[in-house]
């Protein structure tokens, strides 16, 4: 397995592991030294060289950052992973070093995207906008023209990753991996006119960085979970606008964070480390940032969502949840606002019901272990 070490992406990586090991599988995962002290049984976490920005890395080039990042990745992991000769690699769709780095060696390889498939397609609009497909002559018109407005940044991407491949000796042409693992709730993915033939739906994989429970404040009022997003840009200052929108409400509030909020809460709230997927089961509304792992669990347990997206994925994330029935999207973030959509989704059933539904289609994805072991056979 190979993986970057944002939570978004270590995290079903080290779920993945944990499920080949389970299954019999020797599994070794490449991952940032954050994640060194993790115990999974059956799983070795090692070192993923090259993470580190160069002095020449142009980060405000997507295209650069990730393509000519990956190469790099790549030859600096080729020694170790050349050493191991794995049957197989898993690699994430961001950290694509992985993949370029079987390829080198003549291993196969599979991508895991711990998200719904962002692949553009003829038949949606561009993946980040938001949109739900276009209807009738206008709807399409406009999908059209979107998608014609973002190709040259496509062709560009194609462009950036053509030239890294060929820089660490690869064919500029990318043959792709065996397979594709799309780690998402079906519930969140969109129909297709291109779906690929290697892609499969596996489910969200889902793990829990601790065994701490935390308990909720006392009391019967509704309780709100609130689980401020973990990367970079996720909205900031999420566990006091909801406190201060929630005050005199008479419901309870539980933040799940890895780092305790800069002022003090009132004793209707706390916050800290604990297992979100102990807390969903009592919880009746997650007040989120749209990454796909909180959203996926909130789900996955039937519980309905507040979402305050940031940048990247969240807002194309938030969206389609809205659209599902299950999530009120604020933007931007308001404790007013916060306070308003909390008692939409307390006071109408469908929201609840729509998030019960979301959970229901975990019955039609497909064994990820099994996908991968296919792939050998």
């Amino acid at each position: 397995m190979v993986a970057g070490p944002d939570a978004g992406h270590a995290i079903p990586a080290i779920e993945l592991s944990r499920r080949f090991a389970a299954a019999g599988h020797e599994a070794i995962l490449f991952t940032g030294k954050r994640w060194f002290g993790i115990d999974v049984p059956g799983v070795t976490v090692v070192e993923l060289k090259g993470l580190a920005p160069r002095a020449d890395d142009d980060d405000s080039d997507a295209g650069s950052k990730i393509h000519a990042r990956a190469a790099h990745i790549a030859t600096e992991m080729l020694q170790d992973l050349s050493a191991l000769l794995p049957d197989l690699v898993v690699s994430d769709v961001i950290t694509s070093g992985g993949g370029m780095a079987a390829e080198r060696l003549g291993i196969p390889w599979v991508e895991l995207s711990p998200h719904p498939l962002y692949r553009p397609s003829r038949g949606l609009p561009p993946i980040g906008s938001g949109l739900a497909v276009g209807t009738g002559l206008a709807g399409r018109a406009r999908d059209s023209l979107l998608r014609a407005m973002t190709a040259r940044s496509v062709r560009k991407g194609e462009r950036d990753r053509a030239a890294a491949r060929a820089g660490i000796g690869l064919p500029a042409r990318d043959p792709g991996p065996r397979a594709r693992l799309v780690a998402t709730v079906p519930a969140l993915e969109v129909p297709r006119p291109d779906w690929p033939v290697n892609a499969h739906v596996v489910g969200p994989l889902l793990w829990e960085p601790t065994d701490v429970v935390l308990d909720p404040p006392p009391g019967t009022g509704p309780l709100v979970m609130v689980a401020p997003s973990t990367a970079t840009t996720g909205v900031t200052g999420m566990v006091e606008a909801v406190c201060e929108g929630l005050a005199g409400a008479g419901m309870r509030v539980a933040a799940t964070m890895l780092d305790p909020p800069s002022g003090s809460l009132p004793d209707w709230a706390v916050a800290g480390l604990g297992r979100q997927d102990v807390l969903l089961r009592v919880a009746d509304v997650v007040v989120c940032g749209g990454g796909h792992g909180m959203l996926a669990k909130a789900l996955s347990a039937g519980v309905p969502a507040v979402i305050v997206p940031g940048e990247g994925d969240q807002w194309e994330l938030a969206n389609r949840a809205a659209r599902q029935g299950s999530a009120v999207v604020v933007r931007p973030l308001d404790a007013g606002a916060v306070r308003a959509a909390v008692d939409t989704v307390l006071s109408r059933p469908e929201f609840a019901a729509a998030a019960r539904a979301a959970a229901a289609t975990a019955g039609s994805v497909e064994d990820p272990v099994a996908v991968c072991e296919a792939v050998l056979h």
